[in-house]
């Protein structure tokens, strides 16, 4: 059986976050990136002749945690700060949040390679959800600008 392989790259974010544990990098640092991704769809063609609708995660009837998976990539990654939740300054970034200075992400950890398995994931529940199966993605790549990126696959 052969597959259709696509991609779509998704854009515009501004995030800032820091890697606690690089000692020795200015990583350490609360630092910002225009970060965007990349994911790579594989399955069988639709009616329409499409492994994935371009604009799919906008008309997506399925969700992520609640929003559609353009909404929840506007909540994850714009203007926000994410932090890993074993970061030892986590609760100055928790006050930030609750005064309005930032808007607090908390995930496992922080770095492009770890966001490219988390969207990875996330974007596979949804996808299985929202075609019965019939597409999944094969890879994630986040990028922190246009010459560093990370991904991941399984």
């Amino acid at each position: 059986m052969s597959k259709f392989k696509s991609t779509k790259l998704f854009d515009g974010y501004s995030t800032c976050f820091r890697q606690w544990k690089a000692e020795g990098t200015h990583c350490k640092y609360l630092h910002g990136y225009a970060v965007s991704f990349r994911v790579w769809f594989e399955g069988e063609l639709d009616e329409r002749n499409w492994v994935w609708d371009f604009g799919g995660m906008k008309r997506a009837k399925s969700q992520i945690h609640g929003m559609s998976p353009k909404a929840y990539f506007d909540y994850l990654l714009d203007h926000t700060t994410i932090i890993s939740k074993d970061d030892p300054y986590l609760d100055n970034f928790q006050k930030m949040h609750a005064d309005g200075i930032i808007q607090l992400r908390i995930l496992e950890s922080t770095g492009c390679e770890r966001f490219a398995e988390y969207l990875y994931k996330i974007i596979n529940d949804f996808l299985k959800e929202e075609t019965n199966g019939r597409v999944k993605a094969i890879k994630v790549e986040v990028y922190e600008h246009e010459r560093n990126s990370a991904s991941y696959e399984e």
